[in-house]
């Protein structure tokens, strides 16, 4: 079966000394953060706290600043963004609105990301599946979508697989002209004329994205004929939330995520009370994301 904490393998292995003695600091310096926190009335504090006022918000006083960084999402991400961390993973405890809007207040998106969205990967019994968006965008437009399918692809790629994505709806091809339908029908010409280089088709009803021989008799001009279809991106948060959850229900399909997609840092948001199984497998995906970050940068 397919296990995302396999996919950390090769930079262990590639690890060498001198990574292992960055490490062993970094423990040494995470277990030093109470003495931080104290230091936050310290008088030497305000330079630091400079810095961040600079990146959160214009507007914010120092002061505003101080009690801000009081709380864990906004400290921890600013330790991201300046290089004291590597990748950061919070919210077992808070609701997910309550952590996502320090992130996105203080590290932003990415260059060129205008929406910020969510991927579930499900492992099921027929392998991966990647279900967008799960937890952001309600009702997404046609060229949300499109975006959404495009950064997507990006995340499926980072875990090694090749995406080939079925853009959901409950009509198929054209077949109905209510605006649901055609805002699917929109986004799939767009990612067709902007990105050929992704296999992707829609609109489509998940049974003939999943099962091969029902597309082929019925649409044999789709060009995800003869593909495995591996990610799913739907026509708005109702329907994704509602499957993903179904499907790890229904499955016993281990969910790995909400993977976020489009912040600026490698930082991630755990589901309020998760497993320690999903725990840990979020915090596999948050270093292979920094990992992955690191390497584009070199």
């Amino acid at each position: 079966m397919f296990n995302p904490l396999n996919l950390i393998t090769k930079f262990i292995k590639s690890s060498n000394q001198k990574e292992l003695d960055r490490i062993d600091k970094t423990v040494k310096k995470i277990n030093s953060l109470e003495n931080e926190f104290k230091k936050l009335n310290d008088v030497d504090f305000p330079n630091k706290t400079q810095e961040f006022k600079n990146q959160i918000k214009k507007g914010k006083t120092l002061d505003d600043v101080k009690r801000l960084l009081r709380g864990r999402d906004y400290f921890g991400a600013m330790m991201v963004e300046n290089g004291d961390a590597d990748c950061m993973l919070s919210g077992y405890s808070k609701s997910y609105p309550s952590v996502f809007l320090p992130l996105i207040n203080s590290i932003g998106k990415a260059p060129g990301v205008e929406k910020v969205a969510a991927t579930n990967l499900m492992i099921t019994k027929q392998g991966p599946l990647f279900c967008s968006d799960t937890s952001l965008n309600i009702n997404p437009s046609h060229k949300e979508i499109a975006k959404i399918a495009i950064n997507t692809a990006k995340i499926v790629n980072m875990f090694g697989i090749e995406p080939v994505i079925a853009i959901l709806s409950y009509s198929n091809f054209g077949s109905s002209d209510f605006d649901e339908a055609k805002k699917i029908s929109k986004a799939v010409k767009i990612l067709h004329d902007n990105n050929p280089e992704l296999v992707v088709d829609g609109p489509i009803q998940s049974d003939f994205a999943l099962n091969r021989e029902m597309l082929k008799n019925r649409f044999p001009f789709s060009i995800l004929n003869g593909k495995k279809v591996n990610t799913f991106i739907f026509p708005n948060l109702d329907s994704a939330n509602i499957t993903y959850k179904t499907i790890k229900e229904l499955d016993n399909a281990v969910s790995v995520g909400p993977i976020l997609i489009g912040l600026n840092q490698p930082i991630h948001i755990l589901q309020l009370g998760a497993s320690v199984d999903e725990i840990v497998n979020m915090s596999a995906i948050s270093v292979i994301d920094a990992n992955q970050r690191k390497i584009k940068k070199k």
